[in-house]
């Protein structure tokens, strides 16, 4: 009888501990959903204002802008090049002509 009466308050206290452990747990748990919750939001309300705002339209634009300015200006250099490629040639055959 006296080993099963300290069996049974060994496992009473195990019991008792794992309770408490659990409630801790939890807690916890509470804790890091609410944490995750306020994560998302502030998550969502950061991306629905910055690629809406003013600042984002307005540097959406500039790129595009430059990117136009950009190609304009590759456009600009690559006849340039070729003029200077033809005009490179036209000097080396006028130096090749009278040697």
């Amino acid at each position: 009888m006296i080993n099963l009466k300290n069996r049974y308050e060994v496992l009473m206290k195990k019991n008792e501990r794992l309770s408490f452990r659990i409630t801790e747990l939890e807690e916890e748990n509470l804790k890091l959903i609410r944490k995750t919750q306020e994560a998302i939001g502030e998550m969502t309300i950061v991306k629905g204002i910055g690629m809406n705002s003013p600042e984002m339209k307005k540097a959406k634009k500039e790129i595009e802008q430059l990117k136009k300015d950009m190609s304009l200006m590759e456009e600009g250099l690559q006849t340039e090049i070729l003029a200077k490629d033809k005009e490179i040639g036209r000097l080396m055959k006028k130096v090749n002509d009278k040697r």
